[in-house]
């Protein structure tokens, strides 16, 4: 928007950009892959790679080899339905027959595709060191929003400095909402309606391998996981749909019992996961355990650590899955926009309605 000529002011309730769950993910550059009951989401995920691969490219780790598997047992998509919806959408997908490093006693089938992960944390110092450059953004760290007032075709945001305690008032035409799990409790403050949204406490382990170093592995599609390089780093990302999600929240509001333990992390303003000591522990070991029956006895995982946030969606893709990135706009002169997406190269869709 600032490349557009626009004046920006961004307001960040922590002291730094990219501290939740920018950070906190399987690092996967979306192709489609991942969501074969919402075709919508796959589409859309394949449509903006290219771009965000173009752009990005110094931060996008291309050079691995990357599976994608369907489990012979409890699978919500079998191998043909699987390999059907591939063609459909027209990406990559080479059946893979025998190799040395997987259990075909558990697999259905293996293929070979073609998806990429990119690096979180570099993208994210690049963005951070891009937006210190450009005159037109001015960037309110560790602030939030204390109170809201409607002129005549324009906001007025009262702005509280978390640490000294003062205010700051941000005269706007517009206003865009791109807080994800924050999304409800900022709308609230602007006196629009929610989006419905559910939310969960979710975990991303960190593990090496001396045989899978440079191997992605994601098995498909229900309470299966995947893993894969994070980026650049030299690790690799494990998660679990049967493991990931310690606590769920079906709120609009992402409530969970821990608040209780940590006051300062409320439903309307959240803190980070990572530093708080009421996060859960780790289900590292049952998320290694599921994921050993996919590997031959030749393979070993080597549990490093493990990063936690809250990850949300909409709860309309509870069935299908799907990550759609959802734009509204809930208010007109003045406008105000609310941007609801999961995935890192939809940061495109904003164009389509701004």
């Amino acid at each position: 928007m600032a490349g557009k000529g626009h004046r920006v002011a961004l307001v960040e309730k922590e002291k730094e950009l990219f501290k939740k769950a920018s950070i906190v993910n399987q690092a996967r550059l979306h192709g489609g892959y991942h969501y074969p009951r919402s075709v919508a989401t796959a589409i859309m995920s394949d449509d903006n790679k290219q771009r965000f691969t173009e752009e990005h490219k110094s931060f996008i780790l291309f050079e691995f080899e990357k599976y994608y598997a369907v489990d012979k047992f409890g699978s919500l998509t079998d191998a043909a339905q699987f390999k059907r919806f591939c063609r459909f959408i027209g990406i990559k997908c080479e059946p893979i027959h025998g190799h040395p490093l997987f259990n075909y006693n558990r697999l259905e089938a293996l293929y070979l595709t073609t998806e990429y992960t990119f690096d979180p944390v570099l993208i994210g110092e690049f963005y951070k060191e891009k937006i210190k450059k450009v005159s037109n953004i001015d960037i309110f760290y560790f602030h939030k929003i204390k109170e809201v007032e409607k002129g005549s075709g324009k906001w007025n945001v009262i702005v509280q400095d978390l640490e000294d305690k003062s205010l700051k008032s941000i005269e706007c035409v517009g206003v865009i909402n791109a807080t994800y799990s924050g999304s409800n409790a900022v709308n609230r403050q602007f006196g629009v309606d929610d989006i419905q949204l559910m939310h969960e406490i979710s975990e991303i382990a960190f593990i090496t391998s001396p045989q899978v170093d440079n191997i992605g592995l994601t098995v498909m599609d229900g309470q299966f996981g995947s893993i894969m390089p994070y980026g650049k780093s030299g690790l690799l990302s494990l998660s679990s749909v049967a493991y990931t999600h310690h606590k769920v929240s079906y709120d609009n509001l992402p409530h969970f019992d821990c608040q209780l333990v940590n006051r300062e992390c409320t439903p309307d303003f959240t803190s980070i996961c990572n530093f708080c000591e009421a996060k859960p522990r780790s289900n590292y070991r049952k998320m290694i355990g599921q994921m050993k029956q996919y590997y031959s006895d030749k393979v070993a995982l080597n549990y490093l650590t493990s990063y936690y946030t809250i990850k949300s969606k909409l709860k309309a893709n509870f069935i299908d899955d799907g990550r759609p990135t959802e734009i509204s706009q809930l208010h007109k002169n003045p406008d105000y926009y609310c941007i609801f997406a999961g995935k890192i190269n939809s940061i495109y869709e904003i164009e389509k309605i701004v």
